[in-house]
Parts: structure tokens; C-alpha cells; sequence
């Protein structure tokens, strides 16, 4: 997550002699001072416009993966029809002849056999056509979904792949889906002894292995009590023994385990050995291979080819179908082989670490910082908060551009570290708070910090947002939730609502204290009750007209009709 030559500073000399031998670049770019000037390539496309409209037919299952259990069942079993009618040439997009059209007629077949069928009005997302899984059989290869629309005279075709696997085996001790009308995960409880399904909003941090976890038995328990749900924790894993009785303790307390795989992604040798002894591990929720490797311009096809290892040694086809547990991965790069590195993952996760950086100068390098030369922490990066919401956009249009959006997740990565290499302080325990709302409120559906050990100031305050988090989740995680962002006077808001029911999640951008008029974000508090569940610097005013934002403060609002 953050590069071993930024993450020993004590060590530094050692490192940059090594580098100098063994990487001259990150993200495609050039850093070593006296280094030319070379354009990195690899930037995403710039998407073609059309004068006329498109309609960018797309079909995608509701849950991946199905269960053999899920054969009865009626909640989820559905396939989700987005129709976005657009002027940019993205994937799978075709002229729509007829504009004046409101719907289409969509079928869904597989194996020449129909599914389902329904009507969607055009501008749809998520639009859901029930079908029954007793007429698939459940099978490691995944099933290919023909879904066929036709409006008038024209005729518009997408694929998709629909997962239906059997029951976990002996061997396998657990199952992740992913609920692809939020991209949410949904788990069994992590404890191993059973219970139903349920949304989990991943929160924690990459924890270090040697000399904390394995050090200390005792923390698993400390971090369940502080409200997080998940521990990634970071390689290597030298002692097994030890590794054994962290995870074994994970379980004991409830907590989740995200899988690191980063030094060994690309030795398939390794990562079979490591799945093999990983996956019969109740509380595993989902793997992790490539850690920011855009920035060491790792093989373009390496994070696809250790994603169809891992789904085929975890129960999936490896061919592209789900496995029991999804794979994840980070970017560090803003705009460095984007869908060539995203292509082996089911959740990308970005770190932009803006705080207590030099954005145009390297103070490691002592080079300048440009789109096309340089280091300075943060790719691309302002040195502004903002970063971490432009790039959660960036990634999410993305995602939409390449018609990954509804089968891919992105995940936050809070700064949680400082004081070494190219960030001169770490974060406040307020700005970490910061960082994470504007994750989730741009998207993001996990909030992993690197890293912990952290200072005492940020786990407090990443403590009091997880323990938030199950106030927040009926809400974020709600497939029947709609959403809105809005940023108004550098303050950013989330809102969801489910029914009557209103979530406002705000953090202020600012350095000094913000009042924001209610009535400027659609809403008005009379004839309701409010209940403040987050508070790390904001309120309501005792007229109930203003919200009121200390500086770099935030909060989370409930809001309920009485």
C-alpha cells in the first residue's frame, strides 16, 4: 500500500541504492533526478461523443455468486437490466433509432432457453427481472446470459455471466456474494458459527503482521471492541505458526479477513499453496493480490491471470466465472493502465494520500511532479482532500465507461500514516474521518486504512465511524436505497433515502467552520425527528435551518417522519 522505500524512512539510503537498480518508475514515469522526461502512456481513452443517442444495453444477476441454497429462494434472484441512453460512445452502446421510445422489451436466456422477460423503461438502472434458479442446475462453470431488447423496428444484444455454483464444499469454509445492485458484500457472521446472509461494510486496516499481530493475541478482540469489521492483515507471513493463532483468534472475535497476497500474486505455485491453506477459514472474506501495481508497471495481464488462479482453486472456473470469495486489488496510479489492471479484480480499491505531501515537488527526489515526471506521494494529486473524491469519480466513471460498473466495486483507503518519506505529519484524527466520508460518499462500499499500528488520535476517531457504520449500513447497503451527492460550498453531502427515511452523511472540506441551509440540500426538518449518530464536528442548529460544520468536521443524520 505504501511503498517499502516510503514506509522505512530510517532506511532510506539502503532502498534508493536498490531502486536505482531495480525501478526507474512509477506509474510509468521517470522520478530519479537527472531521469528524462518520458510520457508514461497507458491513459485511459478519452470516450468519443455522438450527436445522436445511444442506448448502452446492459444485463448483469443481482447476487454473484448463487448458491445451490439460493434454489428456493425468491430475494435477490433476479436480472438486473440497465438501460442508460447516452451521447458518448461507451461499451456496448448502439444508436437508438427511435428517441421518442420510453421502454424496451427485454429476454434473457441461457443455453438457447429462456429466463425472463420484462419491460424497462429506457434511463433505467437496476431494473430487476425475477427468474427462478430450479432451472439451472448449479455447476463450477458459470452460466453466459443472452439478453436480447428490442424497441420498434431495432434490436439491441448484451452478454452477461451469471454464477451459479453448488454449496461449499468440505474444505471451502465459507461464501462471499456480492450484491451487484449496490456492490455491497453479503456474508455469513465471521465467527464460523453460522447465521444468515447479511450486508457487511468492510472497516478496518491493513495491520502489520510481524511484530503487532503476531506479537499480541489479544488485539483481534481490542479492534471487534472498537467496532471493526475486517483485518487485512500484511505480509510476509514468515512465522505460520503464528499466522494460525492471529486468524484463529479473527474468528473467535467475529472479525474478517481479507487475504493478502501481494508478494507472491504472480508465482502461481505460491498463490495455490497459500489459497489451499487459506480457504477453509470461516471468517475469509475475500483475497487480495496486486498492491498498487500500476505504480511498479507490473505485467498488464498479471492481475487477470491471478484472479482466474484463485477463483479456480476457490471453487470458480477460472475463467472469468465467481469463485466462492471475491478478489480485490489496489491503484495507486490516477491514470496508469487502468482496465488493464482492474480487469483481474471484483473490487478496486485506490489511496490517495494527499495529506502532508509536496504536490509539485519531490522533497525525496528533488525533482519536479508533472502528469509526465516525477514522485510526490500522490499521483496526479492537488495536495487537497479533494484528491480522494476525484478519485473516487475518475474510478467510477471508469468503471461506467468500460460497462464494469454494475459487476465491480470500489473500495476507500483512508491515509493513516505520516511523518515519513513524502508525507511531513499524518493526518488528524478528524481529517481521517474525513477522508472516509468522502470515499463512501463517492462511492465507496469498504473503508481498509493503511495502516495500524496508527496514532492514537486516528484509531479513535476510525473507531467512533465504525461504530457508527451499523446506524449507517440499512441505509448505504439497501438495494432499495436511492441516492444523491451533493457538494455545496466545499462541503460534501451524501443522502439516501429508503421510504420515508433519510440519511445525510456530510463532512466538511474545509479548515474552518461551514453553515449549510437544510433547505439547500432538498430537505427540511419539520414534522420529523432527527437522530445524530456520527459526530466528529457537525450539528444541527436549534431552529433546524442550518447544518453546521467545525472545520475538517463531519456527522451523520438520521432522519425519520413522525
Amino acid at each position: 500500500m505504501v511503498r517499502e522505500r516510503r514506509n522505512v524512512p530510517s532506511l532510506l539510503g539502503l532502498v534508493l541504492s536498490v531502486l536505482q537498480v531495480s525501478a526507474q518508475t512509477w506509474c510509468g514515469k521517470n522520478y530519479m533526478f537527472g531521469s528524462p522526461v518520458v510520457p508514461p502512456g497507458g491513459q485511459f481513452p478519452t470516450v468519443a461523443t455522438s450527436e445522436t443517442p445511444l442506448l448502452a444495453f446492459r444485463c448483469a444477476p443481482a447476487i454473484r455468486p448463487y448458491l445451490a441454497e439460493d434454489a428456493f429462494s425468491s430475494d435477490g434472484v433476479a436480472i438486473l437490466i440497465d438501460t442508460p441512453v447516452t451521447f458518448s460512445n461507451i461499451a456496448n452502446a448502439a444508436p437508438l433509432r427511435s428517441p421518442s421510445s420510453r421502454s424496451i422489451s427485454v429476454t434473457v436466456s441461457v443455453d438457447g432457453k429462456r429466463l425472463t422477460s420484462g419491460i424497462v423503461p429506457l434511463n433505467m438502472t437496476k431494473n430487476e427481472l425475477p427468474f427462478s434458479l430450479l432451472s439451472l442446475k448449479p455447476q463450477v462453470q458459470a452460466y453466459t446470459l443472452t439478453c436480447i431488447a428490442t424497441t420498434g423496428r431495432q434490436t439491441f444484444h448484451a452478454t452477461g455471466s451469471l454464477s451459479y455454483l453448488p454449496n461449499p464444499p468440505p474444505g471451502i469454509g465459507s461464501a462471499t456474494k456480492m450484491d451487484l445492485r449496490t456492490g455491497a458484500l453479503l456474508a455469513r457472521p465471521a465467527d464460523g458459527k453460522g447465521g444468515p446472509y447479511a450486508p457487511v461494510f468492510p472497516i478496518g486496516f491493513y495491520t502489520n503482521f510481524g511484530g503487532y499481530l503476531a506479537e499480541d493475541f489479544s488485539i483481534s478482540a481490542t479492534l471487534k471492541a472498537q467496532g471493526f469489521t475486517v483485518v487485512h492483515p500484511i505480509p510476509t507471513f514468515d512465522n505460520l505458526t503464528a499466522l494460525e493463532i492471529v486468524l484463529d483468534k479473527m474468528q473467535e472475535a467475529g472479525l474478517y479477513l481479507m487475504y493478502d497476497m501481494r508478494w507472491t500474486y504472480m508465482n502461481a505455485t505460491a498463490v495455490t499453496e497459500e489459497v489451499n491453506r487459506i480457504k477453509s477459514r470461516p471468517n475469509l472474506l475475500l483475497w487480495y493480490t496486486g498492491d498498487e501495481p500500476d505504480g511498479t508497471s507490473d505485467p498488464l495481464d498479471a492481475t487477470l491471470k491471478a484472479s482466474n488462479l484463485i477463483q479456480s482453486l476457490d471453487g470458480g472456473d477460472g475463467q472469468g466465472g465467481a469463485g466462492y470469495h471475491p478478489v480485490s486489488l489496489v491503484l495507486n496510479c490516477q491514470d496508469y493502465y487502468f482496465s488493464e489492471y482492474t480487469r483481474g479484480s471484483d473490487i478496486v480499491m485506490q489511496d490517495a494520500y494527499p495529506i502532508g505531501i509536496n504536490a509539485t515537488f519531490s522533497t525525496v527526489w528533488g525533482t519536479i511532479c508533472t502528469k509526465d515526471y516525477g514522485d510526490c506521494g500522490c499521483d496526479n494529486c492537488q495536495g487537497s482532500l479533494e484528491d480522494i473524491s476525484t478519485r473516487m469519480d475518475e474510478f467510477g466513471e471508469r468503471l461506467f465507461v468500460n460497462g464494469w460498473e454494475r459487476t465491480k466495486a470500489i473500495w476507500t483507503v483512508p491515509q493513516g500514516f505520516g511523518n515519513s518519506s513524502y508525507w511531513n505529519r499524518y493526518p488528524t484524527g478528524q481529517e481521517f474521518v474525513v477522508q472516509s466520508i468522502l470515499g463512501i460518499n463517492h462511492g465507496a462500499l469498504g473503508v481498509v486504512s493503511w495502516n495500524d499500528p496508527t496514532a492514537p488520535d486516528i484509531k479513535a476517531s476510525a473507531s467512533r465511524l465504525a461504530m457508527a457504520l451499523p446506524q449507517l449500513n440499512p441505509f448505504i447497503l439497501n438495494p432499495q436505497a436511492t441516492f444523491r451527492q451533493i457538494t455545496t460550498s466545499r462541503v460534501d453531502f451524501g443522502v439516501w433515502q429508503v421510504g420515508t427515511d433519510v440519511l445525510v452523511l456530510g463532512t466538511n472540506i474545509n479548515y474552518s467552520t461551514v453553515v449549510i441551509r437544510i433547505r439547500d440540500l432538498g430537505l427540511q426538518l419539520s414534522q420529523v425527528s432527527v437522530a445524530q449518530v456520527l459526530d466528529t464536528g457537525a450539528s444541527i442548529d436549534p431552529g433546524r435551518e442550518n447544518f453546521i460544520f467545525q472545520p475538517v468536521g463531519g456527522g451523520a443524520f438520521v432522519i425519520k417522519t413522525n
